[in-house]
């Protein structure tokens, strides 16, 4: 077992959508000295079956935006927009097609505030951006020497049944942290802000918490031979797209390298 200690100091949490951070650490973070959540997409897909009913794309990323505010007034942490810091914004189901970019303003944000560590979401198939996120902060968190924690949010089994807050192979590093009292009300304060995303939160476990220092990933393959959790849903993207990008991006930075040798 790791020592979660590394955590409770100055921590960024790096997280995909308003929402991520209250599932994987609404009770770590009130345990955090200084917790900074980075969003690093305005949560707001450009499919119309997700907006539609706030009237536009914008509008529904707006709320969101707002939700994610209160929630982390909650327990004091700091919010940070990513989309602020990247030009034209990165909308939800799209940060792995803007790698360069955000992970550009990442570097900027870890450079600020010069964290102790980061803290993202685990590499499991189960929404691209998830994925992303953990690319992400890995490669930072490698190019500047910094620690870099993971927990689960959701992914598929190889027999396509839905897997919740569960790390899909286990490094026994695994740290388990159950929610209760003080903890749980405000975590419970959290989830209720996120009114636009009651039904998804709802599949959750509110008392469960995982962490684990970032396995080592091979980031140029999907996380599961099987079919992944957002190919089941029949998304836009597969797996071998995705590990496509991190993959293009990896060669880019092994070609500015080698230059500047």
């Amino acid at each position: 077992m790791a020592d979660i200690d590394v955590l409770l100091g100055t921590t960024i949490i790096l997280v995909a959508h308003p929402d991520d951070e209250v599932i994987g650490f609404g009770a770590l973070m009130q345990r955090i000295r200084k917790a900074v959540v980075v969003f690093a997409t305005d949560g707001a897909p450009r499919d119309e079956y997700f907006w539609k009913p706030y009237g536009s794309r914008e509008a529904y990323a707006e709320i969101r935006r707002q939700e994610a505010r209160a929630a982390l007034a909650v327990v004091g942490a700091e919010p940070v927009f990513l989309t602020d810091r990247v030009a034209g914004g990165i909308a939800d189901q799209e940060l792995f097609r803007r790698l360069p970019q955000a992970l550009e303003g990442f570097r900027n944000v870890v450079a600020e505030i010069r964290p102790n560590a980061l803290l993202t979401l685990s590499y499991e198939g189960g929404h691209p951006d998830h994925d992303s996120a953990c690319f992400i902060a890995t490669m930072v968190g490698r190019s500047v020497g910094v620690p870099v924690w993971e927990s689960p949010l959701y992914h598929r089994e190889p027999d396509g049944t839905g897997a919740v807050q569960k790390f899909h192979q286990l490094s026994g590093e695994e740290v388990e942290l159950n929610v209760a009292g003080e903890e749980m009300r405000r975590k419970l304060d959290m989830f209720h802000t996120y009114k636009s995303q009651k039904l998804t939160l709802d599949v959750f476990r509110p008392e469960l918490e995982k962490f684990r220092p970032v396995a080592n990933y091979d980031f140029t393959r999907p996380p599961m031979p099987w079919k992944l959790n957002y190919e089941i849903w029949q998304w836009s993207m597969t797996g071998e797209q995705v590990a496509a990008a991190f993959t293009d991006y990896l060669r880019s930075e092994e070609a500015v390298q080698t230059r500047e040798l």
